[in-house]
């Protein structure tokens, strides 16, 4: 990533963070999560552990200055190759081998003696860190910068090329191991990495929401399930390929699962609560015939430094995010299905008045507009 575009997400993202230490009358705000710390950070440190909920890496944020804590293995690597100095921001490290040393430094750096009450310090959800501020955090983080946005697109064009590739060279007969490790080289020989990665075949795809790989050999249809990660932020994308047309009642569901969808982006009004788009989501299911049908399966939602920021369904309404506002500039993924393997799914960044942009799309796919919305999706690869 060139320097400009991550000096921009950081100076983005820390006078978001600033924003909430003022309106909470806090003296700092330490984030300690993978994706809290990617967004403050402009996606610095690749995360070492990538099934781990705390990073190696912190960031603490006061009114005037930022420190990056983590342990004295990471720090000459951070400094050496990040250089986080060139950005405004100090390097602390502890001891590995310490566990109550990050926290120690991150309330010193952001002023507290060791004395001192830690309920002025905000963040992420560690409990030995003050006040949980974890939901502005993130409410925070779903207003893209113009440096995120480039990010976006250029990952979610790689993770459809990835997806494609793989089974633009699939042969009937070939495991769902042998597709799934080409998405996974492709992805990682683009810097990414694939926290979510499914690939399934023929019956399994129609019987089961997550047909997960288990060396079954593809012999007519094949579904792939990716969410890509980069620089912190997350695009996912579903495809699937045949031998020949798949039997009715899948086309019938995939056909359904695509009108929701766009019924679902048409409700991304900015300003709007995601409370309407929710809404909009249960009438479409309920309109293809489907009433109820969102109970099924988890249905997505905002997508950025988590591979969903919230996840939320229509009978939360005493959810804080069901009166979150839709912002322009945010990204979305949602995944209406239905039972039988009808399943639609892709990245949009969120339009003024409509205008979403498809991400997650590559040339070399089969695409046709939906039947009642503008918006291309893709069709089923026909070998």
């Amino acid at each position: 990533m060139v320097e400009s575009a991550r000096a921009e997400r950081i100076s983005h993202a820390l006078v978001a963070v600033r924003r909430i230490l003022g309106e909470n009358s806090l003296r700092g705000v330490v984030l300690t999560t993978p994706g809290a710390v990617a967004w403050a950070t402009g996606g610095m440190n690749p995360p070492i552990d990538r099934t781990a909920a705390t990073d190696l890496v912190w960031l603490c944020v006061t009114a005037d200055h930022a420190v990056i804590v983590t342990t004295e293995i990471e720090a000459p690597r951070i400094l050496g190759e990040m250089s986080p100095e060139s950005f405004g921001i100090e390097v602390v490290g502890v001891p590995w081998w310490d566990t109550a040393a990050p926290a120690r430094a991150s309330l010193r750096a952001c002023g507290l003696a060791a004395d001192e009450d830690s309920s002025a310090i905000g963040s992420d959800g560690h409990p030995a860190l003050g006040v949980d501020i974890s939901e502005l955090l993130v409410s925070a983080r779903m207003a893209l910068c113009s440096a995120d946005i480039a990010e976006l697109r250029s990952l979610g064009s790689d993770a459809a090329e990835a997806v494609q590739d793989a089974l633009l060279s699939w042969a009937p007969g070939e495991t769902d191991f042998a597709i799934q490790s080409r998405i996974s080289r492709s992805v990682e020989s683009r810097g990414a990495d694939c926290p979510v990665l499914l690939v399934g075949a023929d019956d399994r795809v129609e019987n089961f929401r997550h047909p997960v790989a288990r060396g079954d050999r593809a012999e007519r249809l094949v579904m792939a399930v990716l969410v890509a990660r980069r620089g912190g932020v997350h695009v996912a994308l579903t495809r699937f390929a045949s031998v020949g047309s798949p039997n009715n009642t899948f086309l019938a569901g995939l056909a359904a699962s695509k009108r929701i969808h766009g019924k679902i982006l048409d409700a991304h009004v900015p300003g709007a609560p995601y409370g309407s788009v929710l809404g909009a989501l249960e009438t479409a299911y309920a309109a293809e015939g489907h009433p109820g049908a969102w109970r099924e399966h988890y249905q997505g939602g905002p997508i950025g430094y988590a591979q969903r920021e919230f996840e939320i369904s229509p009978a939360q309404r005493d959810s804080r995010w069901w009166h979150e506002p839709v912002v322009a500039g945010g990204a979305v993924a949602w995944n209406p299905s239905l039972a039988g393997g009808g399943k639609d799914e892709d990245t949009y960044i969120v339009g003024e008045n409509g205008a979403h942009e498809w991400v997650t799309s590559a040339p070399g796919w089969p695409t046709a507009p939906s039947s009642d919305s503008s918006l291309a999706r893709p069709e089923i690869l026909i070998l």
